[in-house]
């Protein structure tokens, strides 16, 4: 089993940014931000592939959104850009050791606890 724990979020003004951090205990194959908003199913935001550092974003945070992993400490960010109250969700990290690059979002088994990014 593969512990996910996450760190940052919060409350930020429209325009301003937030930095997410997730820490994995053990190697995986792929790792990925998801988001969820009251009503709305969970979406991607964004992929990272450790080994190769191959990095895939939903088209609406190209450009907005950063993600980078730390090979050393095997830690996983989010740098998040240009918020606006649409970005408001619940924001989970999440890994699979599936490989390919159409892993579900259901399939993605080792998951932290959601941390709450408000935009207003």
């Amino acid at each position: 089993h593969v512990q996910m724990v996450e760190s940052g979020g919060g409350s930020v003004q429209a325009g301003g940014s937030l930095r997410l951090s997730c820490a994995a205990s053990d190697t995986v194959v792929v790792m990925g931000w998801f988001r969820q908003s009251p009503g709305k199913e969970r979406e991607d935001v964004a992929r990272i592939y450790p080994s190769s550092g191959r990095t895939r974003y939903a088209d609406s945070m190209k450009g907005r959104f950063t993600i980078s992993h730390d090979n050393v400490k095997n830690t996983m960010f989010l740098q998040m850009n240009n918020l606006t109250p649409e970005d408001t969700a619940v924001y989970y990290c999440a890994a699979s050791r599936l490989s390919g690059d159409s892993v579900a979002i259901g399939d993605f088994g080792y998951r932290g606890q959601g941390t709450q990014v408000t935009v207003s």
